[in-house]
């Protein structure tokens, strides 16, 4: 048997994509090993996306909270990282996997046998744990975030996509809005599709009513992952707030415009470099996990959006 190295991210799609480029720092890290990644099993299509995982360990839990056991067997890994939390509930979820070779996490005053670098919480996601990473001494950059184009064909090659939903309220942008972009994008000649997560059927329908949407151009139910991959990669743009169909965008380096409120983009934003527009108004902090949306994402108007998609439609039709 190879031996194995057990990573912990038991988080949701964005939290996944966010993490692939300390992902492949462990893969080259740890040649020779068994990545086995400790994550929930519905995000098994996207797992496979991902050329650094060898098995999906499936974990989860409420919200963001730590899996309160993992379906671990044989023998300890010979090293586990923790890309999941700041500890000490995830450092000991990993050590009762029966105490690993090396176990690389952030310090924590309640797991003082740990001696890894400080958490800091003013930092970019993708940063973070590349740097987790490089305080042990393996090599990792944040700008690894790119996956190899879904082989599977767009269901609408050159649409834009607009995915109104987010798992929480506070990051969602109030429909009649999306609406009124999307009737600006149609009447300027750009197909337009609606995306949504399960359960959002409601809120599409909120928005492709007043846009004059039909069904065809509706994706209601939430796309498989292998789906939503080549609608995004296939896709003029994509416009969404700060949920998991923004980073699935930035994976397949599809143009984007994110709408950000509560949480800034400097910490959960795209890379630069002018296909990913973040837009966003800064106040005071707000709840990520809010049941209102956030003053802040309120105060982005649908002239604001346009005029930040627009330029972007034009560099990418052909």
């Amino acid at each position: 048997m190879r031996p194995r190295v057990l990573v912990l991210r038991a988080l949701g799609l964005g939290d996944l994509l966010a993490g692939v480029p300390a992902l492949r720092a462990v893969r080259r890290g740890f040649p020779g090993h068994e990545v086995v990644l400790a994550a929930p099993g519905p995000l098994a299509a996207a797992v496979a996306a991902v050329d650094a995982v060898d098995t999906l360990l499936p974990a989860s839990a409420p919200g963001r909270a730590v899996p309160v056991r993992l379906a671990w067997r044989g023998p300890a890994p010979d090293a586990a990282v923790d890309l999941h939390g700041r500890g000490p509930s995830s450092h000991l979820l990993l050590e009762r996997t029966g105490r690993p070779g090396r176990l690389l996490a952030f310090a924590h005053p309640g797991t003082p046998h740990i001696e890894g670098p400080v958490w800091t919480a003013e930092e970019h996601e993708r940063e973070r744990w590349c740097r987790l990473l490089r305080w042990y001494g393996v090599p990792a950059d944040p700008a690894e975030l790119r996956l190899a184009p879904p082989a599977e064909p767009s269901p609408a090659p050159g649409a834009v996509v607009v995915h109104p939903g987010a798992d929480a309220p506070a990051r969602r942008w109030p429909p009649e809005r999306y609406a009124r972009v999307v009737r600006e994008l149609r009447r300027r000649g750009h197909r337009v599709v609606l995306t949504g997560g399960p359960g959002e059927d409601g809120l599409l329908a909120g928005v492709a009513g007043p846009a004059g949407l039909d069904d065809d151009d509706v994706f209601a139910g939430g796309l498989p992952y292998g789906r939503l991959a080549a609608l995004c990669a296939g896709a003029g743009a994509v416009v969404s707030g700060d949920t998991g169909i923004a980073h699935v965008a930035a994976a397949y380096g599809a143009p984007s415009v994110t709408l950000f409120g509560p949480v800034p983009p400097h910490l959960w934003g795209p890379p630069g470099g002018g296909r990913h527009i973040a837009l966003w108004h800064a106040g005071p902090p707000g709840d990520p996990h809010g049941r209102e949306p956030d003053p802040g994402l309120l105060r982005i108007g649908p002239d604001e959006v346009l005029d930040s998609l627009l330029p972007l439609l034009e560099v990418s039709r052909p």
